[in-house]
């Protein structure tokens, strides 16, 4: 997601992913990340990678044998880990110089998909939570495998087609409002589950303490990376000031994503 110009004269939005990133792309290989903002984008992206890659895979594996141990399957915290192993492979191709432009494309095509899927995984995250605590019974009679895996599926599948919209048509008006839309939506969701989380933990005595704090913290921490990664990004897009620097500053914001997820398996 790479450059938004707005066109005062005929007040219309064009949305241009791929020309401005690959003028970056470009730009570094002519000048070997010889700009401070590039050359700090491409360190950092190889922090992300290095520390990353391997904590997500071992975090998917812990929770995969959580469900084999027959423990109740964090199914929306896999996929959300899922979403951010592909975020990384996009980042691995990114800054290896050897990836043709082609392969590159459908890389950012895939990495725009992630980046739908993850935000809303997220909410979904934050929806059971809330489910568990303000509505216990309906929640534990309704709340099925089957049915998690079916939302899943549903999850990937309007993030994949979000991000063939999104990536053929991005110059298209409709296209820009609805990208738009669909990431500031979670925004307040998220509110809107954290508040009345806590209104419901106030007035109860049956939930331990230690589960109140751990719910209440994962909702803390859920909208933190939404607000601080995310919606900081999307209030850029919709801003008037362009610059390189702030490009890259967004591009740098959304990477470490991966890793703030990473403490959703801790907590």
């Amino acid at each position: 997601m790479e450059e938004f110009y707005f066109n005062s004269l005929n007040q219309s939005f064009v949305w241009n992913i791929t020309s401005d990133y690959y003028d970056y792309i470009d730009n570094t290989e002519l000048h070997g990340y010889n700009n401070n903002p590039d050359f700090i984008l491409y360190v950092v992206t190889y922090v992300i990678v290095a520390v990353g890659l391997p904590l997500t895979l071992v975090a998917i594996y812990a929770l995969y044998s959580m469900v084999r141990r027959d423990h109740v399957a964090p199914i929306y915290v896999i996929n959300l880990l899922i979403s951010d192993l592909i975020q990384l492979c996009f980042m691995i191709a990114d800054v290896v110089p050897t990836v043709d432009r082609w392969t590159h494309e459908i890389f950012v095509y895939i990495y725009i998909s992630a980046l739908f899927a993850s935000v809303y995984f997220m909410v979904c995250i934050a929806l059971e939570r809330y489910l568990v605590i303000v509505h216990p019974l309906w929640y534990r009679f309704r709340r099925t495998i089957k049915t998690s895996v079916v939302v899943c599926v549903l999850v990937w599948v309007l993030s994949g087609v979000c991000g063939v919209r999104f990536y053929f048509f991005v110059e298209n008006l409709v296209t820009h409002i609805m990208f738009i839309i669909l990431q500031l939506l979670p925004f307040p969701l998220l509110i809107f589950f954290l508040v009345g989380t806590l209104k419901a933990l106030s007035a109860s005595i049956s939930v331990p303490s230690d589960e109140k704090r751990r719910t209440v913290g994962v909702l803390v921490l859920l909208l933190l990376i939404y607000t601080l990664l995310f919606l900081s990004s999307i209030l850029w897009y919709l801003s008037l000031i362009h610059d390189r620097t702030n490009l890259i500053l967004c591009l740098m914001i959304v990477r470490f994503s991966p890793l703030a997820d990473l403490f959703l398996y801790v907590s």
